[in-house]
């Protein structure tokens, strides 16, 4: 299927669109974006590996690059609805490509948007809500965070899961290590957030679901699950 785009924000002579600063910062890194992030964004396979996915789940992962995690789900289970959300046309493009060549293009949906845009009908043409919405490394690159949490809980069913991975606060590295990665994940418009852990655990204080929250690699990455109105056991332990 062809990427397609939802109604983008006209372009300002003073300051970048947020579709503008997606496509600069990866012009050029999409073409290696999967061999360097390999060292780096450590827990994908994980998450992967630990989400509940249902018998023909539909599946959105919000901020989906390359759609690596996509077509790496698609290879595991024939029988999931995939969809992916990026606001960069030129990480689509290789996400299009690589679909494509494993002849995926009928089973991964593409749009180009902003997270926080995001609509199962509007978005997706969808008229029921995702089982299932994923963000691999991609909520801390978000300045708007909370807009895109929100519309990701808002496009899922009652039972349905968020899951998350993302770097964590490293709190248990030297604290020389934890400065230079933060630098260095600063040039890439990194920002760690300790409050979207807390916005998922207000949520779940209030009854709206169940969150649970695990560590990788010494606090390297975080797993976080938000069960939408608690309807099933979490399928991630919680091992801080």
């Amino acid at each position: 299927m062809s990427v397609k785009e939802e109604s983008q924000p006209a372009s300002d002579h003073h300051a970048a669109t947020p579709f503008e600063a997606m496509d600069r910062m990866y012009r050029y890194q999409k073409y290696i974006y999967n061999l360097t992030r390999k060292y780096y964004l450590f827990g994908r396979d994980t998450l992967l590996e630990r989400m509940s996915l249902p018998f023909e789940a539909k599946v959105l992962e919000v901020g989906c690059g390359t759609a690596r995690n996509l077509i790496r789900l698609s290879a595991n289970r024939a029988d999931l609805r995939l969809f992916g959300l990026d606001a960069s046309a030129e990480m689509l493009t290789v996400a299009q490509h690589g679909i494509s060549k494993k002849g995926l293009a009928e089973r991964i949906t593409l749009r180009r948007a902003l997270a926080e845009d995001l609509d199962p009908k509007r978005t997706f043409g969808l008229d029921e809500p995702f089982d299932v919405v994923f963000f691999s490394y991609s909520l801390s690159m978000i300045p708007t965070w909370s807009e895109a949490l929100a519309a990701a809980l808002a496009a899922l069913k009652t039972g349905g899961r968020l899951y998350l991975v993302d770097f964590w606060d490293l709190d248990d590295w030297p604290g020389w290590i934890r400065k230079a990665m933060q630098v260095y994940l600063s040039w890439f418009g990194v920002v760690h957030r300790p409050e979207f852990l807390q916005y998922l655990s207000d949520r779940a204080e209030t009854g709206q679901g169940q969150f649970q929250l695990s560590g990788l690699g010494r606090r390297y990455a975080l797993l976080a699950e938000f069960q939408k109105r608690n309807e099933v056991a979490s399928g991630l332990s919680e091992r801080r």
